[in-house]
């Protein structure tokens, strides 16, 4: 008999909605990009690079691709796959080594200060802040947000960025160095997030419970595994685990 002890988040697709985000992020750092070079090189008198926004974009993003299958180590740190393509893809352009480390690094800026302009769901603060008081909270995510400067940061003192780890979800090892960080025993602790393969799977087979957070799917589900809707049932998860086990005390 285990009592749980810690919540471990994903956040893009579990605290907000994130397909958004991602469309305005890729399409507005790299466009920025492209003007602030044109105009750079307008003030030194040179000529704009061979770069358009299309045919750019999509080099960019088979660079990136090609970079991972290379390095497959570093196939989930996606701000370093970012950040190696666009210096290769400057410096093939034209640019001397020195002024495409300068511009790359001002684009990731660029696409960081874009990636953060999340909107949480609105019950999500509220929640979070209800369940700090009872639990530790944690979050392990893939994405490459800037975790100190999300708008949920503070209530994570555990924030683990699995990429930066060369570790991505569904890589036992985010979810182990949470709850090292945490001090807390798989079994005492319980992850939610929206991916079968990256969330739930790899916190079941750790002995972990799991919250699947999926509007459409339905399938029987393994033991220790529920499934809701939106994050704002994760309250109902928690007083049906409490109602089965008196004293909040939690079986496996």
């Amino acid at each position: 008999m285990t009592m749980l002890q810690a919540i471990t988040f994903d956040l893009d697709d579990t605290l907000w909605d994130n397909h958004g985000v991602m469309a305005r992020t890729e399409e507005g750092h790299y466009r920025w990009l492209l003007e602030a070079l044109e105009a750079w090189r307008a003030a030194r008198q040179e000529t704009a690079l061979a770069l358009s926004h299309e045919s750019g974009g999509l080099d960019y993003l088979q660079r990136r691709q090609q970079l991972a299958k290379e390095v497959p180590e570093r196939r989930g740190d996606f701000t370093w796959l970012r950040l190696r393509s666009l210096e290769a893809q400057l410096e093939h352009a034209g640019l001397h080594r020195s002024a495409a480390l300068m511009w790359a690094a001002a684009a990731m800026n660029e696409f960081h200060r874009l990636r953060v302009q999340v909107t949480p769901h609105p019950e999500a603060a509220g929640l979070l802040a209800a369940l700090a008081e009872r639990y530790q909270l944690a979050a392990i995510t893939n994405g490459n947000i800037h975790l100190k400067r999300q708008p949920l940061a503070g209530y994570f003192p555990v924030a683990i960025a699995a990429g930066e780890l060369l570790a991505p979800k569904p890589d036992p090892t985010p979810f182990l160095t949470a709850l090292s960080r945490l001090n807390v025993a798989p079994e005492c602790a319980m992850h939610v997030g929206d991916s079968w393969q990256e969330d739930v799977l790899p916190a079941q087979q750790l002995g972990m419970h799991a919250v699947w957070i999926s509007e459409t799917e339905d399938q029987p589900l393994p033991a220790r595994v529920h499934r809701i809707a939106h994050i704002k049932e994760l309250p109902s998860i928690l007083e049906k685990l409490e109602a089965h086990h008196s004293g909040g005390v939690y079986s496996h």
